[in-house]
């Protein structure tokens, strides 16, 4: 560690042994007068700490005052306008009924997971139109995968795919049904439906599925108790770059013993133009529809179902052969929830989930269709649940246990016309295969101090894999193809030290394991990567293993007493080693069997490595000034090393360095973000890669409230109309127009965005 941070840690401090805390509370449950622990505190809307074990708290107000508001789930939340006082104050919180948000950080410092990121509230201050890209474009430490406007999938860290743990609400999945991830599972879900996202930042916690390089759960809208009554909103946007219209209405009717909500949306993108002005293959349409409906049998149990359907449709694909024809899927989640107990065992939370996803994509409008009519059909179905049970065996010590499983299916062929003869071949896609895994864990936190906790946890997942239907050739290729069983182990410990609500280091190992994704085993001579090779599946595939090791700081230092005004910092260092790497390399003992005598020749075959590491840093550094003003800089790099074949691993993205600065007020922000992105040379030669070029592109946005409950938001992204694309984007496919270069992102976009609630 550099002497910058140590300069930071101390400074931090020694504010917080300077800065006198001019204003104490202590927080009730008004029914029984009992204290409330672990109550969230917020001034002026950011979060300064939480009650403690006697529900008092101690903070730091300017001398005109604050606005405080005390949160913790079950109550209603209270608002107040407080300035410095001597004498301790008192807050009654008014009991609500449970609700099921599907959060996994709940903003209590102490009993989240160690390595947690939440992002902004996106419902409430929200600008301009939005695709899943935006999502995730402004949190530190993640790049987007690219294969038009649609198709796109987050990577952090240099993990991607089944190596990030995706879902919603705490747990619901929906896997892809196209081999090309024309459908990942963040094209499932209406982006203006979505609250917040948090991310766990590496394999730290046991308790929300198998996981190798992360979690990332996409929070979508829930009633609470501020909500009683019918309520709904209307959204309507426009971008200038395309074209593109999006709308949504939602409508909900919430009391305390049920709440139902309603939400439909639908979105036209069409093609948009780079920097100089080429357009690119990227339209799309989509109609998506959700019902979420809760029943609360007493205010400590409740019944939560959601259904939602979306409907894709004339997808265009630039950096994939095919295009999507039709894309439909279906999600319903059932969440059960009873809290509130007597004795050790205090919360029980179940949750059932099932997802099917139909996917049709051709080659009509491609180069290739005037040899061969290709149409692939297939579909994939995602069944799942968790039972876990929360117990508090002493003071100290809180404890989670349970057991999760999740059933993937895929299926589906691919019908091929040559055209000069009109002779008809099929081809097995996903040859009738599933992988189950059903997963049993514990994680325990103990407080070691007042200050200090710890945290452990292990995890054992049995993965059932079989391919029920195989191609003869690749039979032939593996002839003790048979049901098999894998046994994977997880683990993790960690600590954090939280001396007070302006300061935490944070020190943590994790093994993430990961067994083979259905690409990895299956797949049969398709292109399905960046490149134009083919692929070839290996079911024999050992289960990849992350050893990951991390240490962080975070805080806040009070920059005076008369004000809000703060610094803001945090940073995180870590390293990974890896055991079985799952990667793809050239197997010069195959030949290629489509079009065999086109180039290259020989395909790859997945294959494990022994020899990879991967390390990088997270750094941010932001000042909140003159109650309304805020300045951000952030900073990401991974460096990620294939010592087997002497490269880089694919897919690792360059250094990006961000720089942001706005100004909020209730009912009116604005801001602006410059964000540079540095030439990456560390390449993979093997995976196809070649050096991107550095750029710098800058998005200015603002937001106005001209009205109780109208929204008006206006931005212009790209403003120097930049002509460039991330090093992950792939690379145009079987287009008439583009050679086999990568896909350029959009140019200057002009955007607005209205939003009415009632």
């Amino acid at each position: 560690m550099n002497a910058k941070h140590l300069m930071v840690i101390t400074c931090t401090l020694l504010g917080h042994w300077i800065s006198a805390q001019n204003f104490k509370g202590q927080v009730f449950n008004q029914k029984n007068n009992v204290p409330v622990q672990e109550a969230h505190i917020l001034l002026n809307n950011k979060p300064v700490g939480h009650s403690d074990a006697d529900g008092y708290f101690e903070i730091t107000l300017p001398v005109k005052g604050a606005d405080l508001t005390i949160s913790h789930i079950g109550y209603e939340s209270v608002e107040k306008r407080v300035t410095p006082q001597k004498k301790v104050e008192s807050f009654y919180l008014k009991e609500a009924p449970i609700s099921i948000s599907g959060v996994i950080v709940s903003g209590n410092s102490k009993m989240d997971p160690v390595f947690t990121l939440e992002t902004n509230d996106y419902v409430k201050k929200i600008v301009q139109p939005r695709n899943v890209a935006d999502l995730f474009t402004d949190v530190n430490g993640f790049a987007l995968i690219k294969r038009g406007n649609y198709a796109i999938d987050p990577s952090f860290r240099a993990s991607q795919y089944e190596q990030l743990n995706v879902q919603f609400d705490g747990g619901t999945k929906a896997m892809h049904a196209c081999p090309n991830r024309m459908d990942p599972i963040t094209t499932h879900v209406i982006p203006e439906e979505i609250e917040k996202i948090e991310i766990i930042k590496g394999p730290y916690t046991v308790r929300y599925g198998a996981t190798f390089g992360g979690i990332v759960n996409l929070v979508t809208t829930v009633p609470d108790a501020s909500d009683y009554g019918l309520h709904g909103s209307v959204h309507g946007g426009y971008e200038s770059n395309g074209g593109s219209l999006v709308s949504m209405a939602r409508l909900q009717q919430a009391t305390e013993k049920y709440d139902i909500m309603g939400n439909i949306g639908f979105r036209d993108f069409g093609n948009y133009e780079d920097g100089d002005g080429i357009e690119i293959p990227s339209s799309f349409r989509s109609l998506d529809y959700g019902l979420k409906a809760g029943y609360n049998f007493t205010p400590n149990q409740r019944l939560q179902a959601h259904w939602r359907q979306s409907f894709g449709r004339d997808v265009l694909h630039a950096g994939l052969p095919m295009d999507t024809d039709l894309d439909d899927s279906s999600i319903l989640s059932l969440d059960y929830r009873l809290t509130g107990l007597q004795g050790m065992l205090k919360t029980i939370d179940a949750k059932l989930y099932y997802s099917y996803v139909d996917h049709i994509m051709s080659n009509a409008n491609r180069p290739s269709f005037m040899m061969t009519d290709a149409v692939s059909k297939i579909n994939a179905t995602t069944a799942g649940g968790k039972i876990e049970f929360k117990l508090k065996p002493s003071e100290k010590t809180m404890f989670f246990t349970g057991l999760d499983a999740m059933h993937i299916a895929r299926d589906g062929n691919r019908t091929r016309i040559i055209q000069s003869s009109m002779m008809e071949f099929t081809d097995k896609v996903w040859q009738d295969s599933y992988i189950n895994d059903l997963g049993l864990f514990a994680e325990g936190k103990y407080n070691l101090t007042q200050n200090t906790i710890l945290t452990a946890g292990l995890r054992y997942d049995l993965v059932v894999s079989e391919i029920r239907d195989p191609e003869a050739d690749f039979a032939a290729l593996y002839p003790d193809l048979d049901k098999r069983n894998e046994h994977n182990l997880s683990s993790t410990v960690s600590l954090k030290y939280v001396p007070n609500n302006q300061f935490i280091m944070e020190l943590a190992y994790g093994r993430g394991v990961r067994s083979a994704n259905m690409i990895e085993r299956v797949i049969n001579h398709f292109t399905v990567g960046q490149d134009s090779y083919e692929y070839i599946g290996n079911p024999n595939l050992d289960a990849e293993v992350n050893n990951q090791f991390e240490i962080g700081f975070s805080g806040r230092l009070p920059l005076s007493q008369n004000s809000t005004d703060h610094f803001n910092y945090s940073s995180s260092f870590y390293y990974s080693f890896y055991d079985n790497y799952i990667v793809a390399v050239i197997d010069e003992s195959q030949t290629r069997k489509f079009m065999p005598t086109s180039e290259p020749v020989n395909p790859k075959v997945f294959r494990n490595l022994n020899k990879a590491y991967k390390t990088g840093f997270e750094i941010s550094a932001g000042v909140d000034f003159l109650n309304d003003f805020n300045f951000t800089s952030e900073l990401a790099y991974v460096y990620a090393k294939n010592k087997d074949l002497n490269e880089s691993l694919p897919l690792v993205p360059p250094l990006t360095t961000s720089f942001k600065i706005g100004f909020e007020k209730e009912k009116f922000w604005v801001n602006a973000t410059y964000r540079i992105t540095s030439k990456q040379d560390n390449i993979s030669l093997s995976f196809g890669e070649t050096t991107t070029p550095g750029y710098e592109i800058m998005d200015l946005r603002l937001g106005v409230v001209p009205y109780k409950n109208l929204t008006l938001g206006v931005a212009a992204l790209n403003v120097f109309d930049e002509t460039y694309y991330n090093h992950l984007n792939f690379s145009f496919n079987n287009q008439a127009d583009f050679t086999r270069t990568p896909i350029n992102d959009p140019g200057r976009n002009l955007t607005a965005f209205v939003q009415y609630k009632f």
